[in-house]
């Protein structure tokens, strides 16, 4: 399939595939004319690709992980080493520490809109004064 193909498919922009590429994550033959052109395992590639990125790995480690992973379920494959192993165990330790570190941002999101709600439904409260204020 072209590249306007896959990236329909997948909805990926066309850019962010040739990024792909250029990165070594993503393969594609070339046309006589030098069009690529992508084999239909590219489609679920680019899913797999997509979802670690938004785990938060980049480009460089996600080289690194895609040859163990199969690329229709993301299971290991069978050249998968316990290496690999250790690095997904401690990519998930730090998106555990960035769930828990924004569970606690929202928590103080949280009570600063229950406060300001709470001043704003009480109308006879005078308003308060900021720093500096006359």
């Amino acid at each position: 399939m072209r590249i306007g193909e896959l990236a329909r498919r997948t909805g990926v922009s066309e850019r962010s595939l040739r990024y792909y590429e250029q990165q070594g994550l993503l393969a594609a033959d070339r046309t006589p004319g030098g069009q690529r052109e992508y084999p239909e395992r590219a489609v679920d590639r680019v899913i797999r690709i997509q979802e670690l990125f938004a785990a938060g790995l980049h480009s460089k480690k996600i080289a690194q992980l895609l040859p163990c992973m199969r690329d229709a379920d993301g299971g290991p494959s069978e050249i998968a080493t316990p290496q690999l192993v250790a690095d997904l165990a401690a990519e998930r330790d730090r998106i555990d520490r960035m769930m828990t570190e924004l569970a606690n941002s929202r928590g103080v999101l949280d009570e600063v809109i229950k406060a300001a709600h709470q001043e704003s439904a009480n109308p006879l409260r005078k308003p308060r004064r900021h720093l500096g204020e006359k």
